[in-house]
């Protein structure tokens, strides 16, 4: 008996007010149900990677299905793009206020499970607009669609930050890249084969067909939805237990602070468009590319199309801890823009095996989103951190849809190697910010390239 009293005080924490709470105190909860302990903060980190699955899945719906699309609902590639470019057009706008939203108006659970509504939502529209036959009712639905999924990464991200600090938050963030990364994967995968399944059952090919492809994809939003719930309710309850504050983006966006932007992160800005609008098109319409160029299968084409997102998946968290130990930002960004460039140039210019150009274009996306985005914090201050990402996704997001369109229109009139080429000018441009880049830093003293140990030992330097 002596010793179940010893139990009980430890678990009350050893206060002198324990002895008086023996009788009526609660049992100490199981590992999984207890907020504080290590079991139940993996299981909220399973549902906060789950939590993107869905939008990450469905985004490049349009990419796996592309024939199917164009042909079912009698469109070309520059129509066919525009379901890309409504994605990005919302976000624009949104990168800047989605952070204010969760913030100061929904609160981080709120605000997840409004932005995860969104996402649900537009992908019935734009799977209606398939049943219906009704173009501008998918497009309608993508711009919804867009509207909670980028919201809905940075209500992500805030949960991380919310339940884990310090040296877990980068392995948490990379494990949350990864998931996404899977998704991708596994749309590209699978929405073919569902598309044939389907048609199998229904008799013929077609819009209804289509249609209900895309709402069978959106369960995947759904359980997403499911998790945005769950992982409210085992917020607030932590919330109550741990009396710890609800998590929020800690953005502070002011318009103003663009007046003082410096030259590296305008250059910066530069690298991050021309990159990532010769990867994101590119795979939005590689499918067919494949099956056209080098004679895929359906199936292969899609396999192939996929291996940057099943590359990106393991090897983020591991670029990740290379940079942060290594430093060097500018010469591994330089790295992955000449290995996009070598792998864009095998893929235009050469008959060799695609496998292996995506295989190095997997491996350089991978590297850079590592590099590159880091390298803003090392250039602003920390006040205006929240202005400067905002404003990067910004600009990414209006390349996106400006590109997106401008692709289709040069496949439709032109084909599949001027767009090549295109898309080799873009990061040839990309190429060209990163040497200036290096230049201007060099020419300042910046501490973008230093080693990682130079940076510890500009530490003690700032705290002073």
């Amino acid at each position: 008996m002596e010793e179940e009293d010893g139990e009980e005080r430890a678990l009350l924490g050893g206060r002198p007010e324990a002895d008086s709470a023996l009788q009526g105190a609660p049992r100490a909860l199981p590992a999984l149900c207890d907020p504080s302990h290590l079991a139940h903060r993996l299981v909220v980190l399973l549902l906060m990677c789950l939590l993107g699955f869905g939008s990450y899945f469905c985004y490049d719906n349009p990419g796996a299905l592309q024939t199917q699309v164009k042909r079912d609902m009698q469109v070309n590639t520059t129509k066919f793009m525009l379901l890309y470019a409504w994605y990005s057009w919302p976000n624009v706008i949104l990168c800047f206020l989605g952070g204010f939203l969760i913030d100061r108006i929904f609160g981080i659970r709120w605000g997840t499970v409004i932005f995860s509504c969104f996402v649900c939502i537009g992908q019935v529209i734009f799977a209606l607009g398939g049943i219906f036959n009704a173009f501008w009712l998918m497009e309608l639905g993508r711009f919804v669609f867009g509207i909670g999924g980028e919201s809905l990464a940075v209500a992500q991200n805030t949960y991380a930050v919310s339940w884990f600090k310090g040296k877990e938050l980068n392995l948490v963030f990379g494990l949350q890249l990864s998931m996404a990364r899977i998704g991708s994967t596994v749309n590209m995968n699978l929405m073919g084969w569902l598309y044939g399944k389907i048609e199998a059952s229904l008799g013929s090919a077609g819009h209804t067909t289509l249609g209900v492809t895309l709402m069978v994809g959106g369960i995947t939003c759904i359980l997403s939805l499911i998790c945005a719930l769950v992982l409210a309710y085992l917020d607030r309850r932590a919330e109550k237990i741990l009396n710890k504050e609800q998590g929020k983006t800690g953005e502070v966006i002011k318009l103003t602070d663009i007046k003082d932007f410096s030259l590296p992160l305008m250059l910066v800005f530069i690298i991050c468009v021309c990159y990532y609008v010769a990867v994101f098109p590119f795979i939005g319409l590689g499918k067919v590319f494949f099956i056209e160029k080098f004679r895929f299968s359906s199936q292969s084409a899609s396999a192939i199309n996929s291996i940057v997102y099943i590359i990106s998946a393991p090897m983020s968290p591991i670029f990740g801890f290379l940079v942060d130990k290594t430093g060097k930002n500018i010469v591994w960004v330089l790295c992955a823009v000449a290995t996009t460039l070598v792998a864009h140039m095998m893929l235009a210019f050469t008959f060799w095996n695609p496998w292996i150009a995506m295989c190095l274009l997997g491996f350089s996306y991978s590297l850079l989103a590592c590099a590159l985005w880091p390298m803003v914090a090392f250039i602003v201050p920390e006040h205006q951190l929240g202005t400067a990402y905002g404003f990067m996704q910004s600009i990414q997001n209006l390349g996106l849809a400006v590109i997106a369109i401008l692709a289709g229109m040069i496949l439709d009139t032109r084909g599949y190697l001027l767009l090549e080429v295109f898309f080799i000018a873009c990061v040839s441009l990309s190429l060209l910010a990163v040497v200036f880049l290096y230049l201007v830093n060099r020419a300042r003293g910046g501490n973008l390239n230093y080693s990682a140990k130079q940076r510890e030992q500009m530490k003690p330097s700032h705290s002073e």
